[in-house]
């Protein structure tokens, strides 16, 4: 009880510039309140970091910079950015983990680690004292997350340039693809060929970029090459 009345006192004369019980409080809510709304999105799809490894980071870098000013007002001078530097370059071990290379070379989880690094930053701002500006950030990062991947998805899926990932049965099939690629005035550019375990033998695995002259719909585009004889699977990365 003494803890609480402490913590109603310090909240009602606090100075939320400063280090006090009213501050610590108000930057510990803040920070798992804006990093739970970043990370909801990335949970909601189920992705490797979600809803409470992003409140997570931002109450642990928010931490981080009230350690670092605390010590600046408990022992005098010192460097106030010093352990929010390694936050930001440390950041990256963790957002290195959610990225994932999928059979035919397929990048996932980009968003996720983007994510992550910015959520450490708004956990920065908070603890720092930066309300205004770790509050507009947080919500912006959400909207990006949120109402901007409609718009991405939208530019992506009437681009003139495609990103695929082909299998074929043998090595024939990538001759009759590039055919068809052509009778379709398809350009495919930067053509590799990608490794996948547990692909049967004698199967070709090609990553590639098709260029159109105009701009397409992409599922017009993968539904036609799709015909082609001796191709097992194609998907768009």
């Amino acid at each position: 009880m003494e803890l609480l009345e402490e913590i109603s006192i310090g909240l009602r004369r606090a100075d939320w510039m400063e280090l006090n019980t009213g501050s610590i409080v108000l930057r510990i809510l803040l920070s798992i309140g804006v990093g739970g709304v970043i990370g909801l999105e990335r949970g909601i799809k189920n992705q490797p970091a979600g809803f409470r490894t992003y409140m997570l980071v931002c109450l642990g870098a928010s931490l981080v910079m009230m350690t670092n000013q605390y010590i600046c007002d408990a022992f005098g001078g010192g460097d106030p950015s010093r352990l929010g530097a390694q936050v930001i370059s440390g950041i990256g071990f963790l957002g290195a983990g959610t990225i994932l290379v999928t059979n035919g070379s397929r990048i996932r989880g980009l968003t996720t680690a983007a994510g992550l690094w910015t959520a450490a930053c708004v956990g920065l701002a908070i603890g720092v004292g930066f309300y205004q500006g770790a509050i507009a950030a947080g919500l912006t990062i959400w909207m990006i997350m949120t109402f901007f991947q409609r718009v991405d998805h939208r530019l992506r899926a009437r681009s003139r340039y495609i990103r695929l990932c082909v299998r074929f049965a043998s090595g024939d099939g990538v001759n009759r693809f590039l055919n068809q690629c052509g009778q379709m005035n398809l350009k495919v550019t930067d053509m590799q060929m990608a490794r996948e375990k547990g692909a049967p033998k004698g199967s070709v695995t090609v990553v590639c970029t098709a260029e159109s002259q105009e701009r397409c719909r992409h599922v017009e585009v993968i539904g036609q090459l799709s015909q082609v004889e001796g191709l097992r699977h194609i998907e768009e990365m």
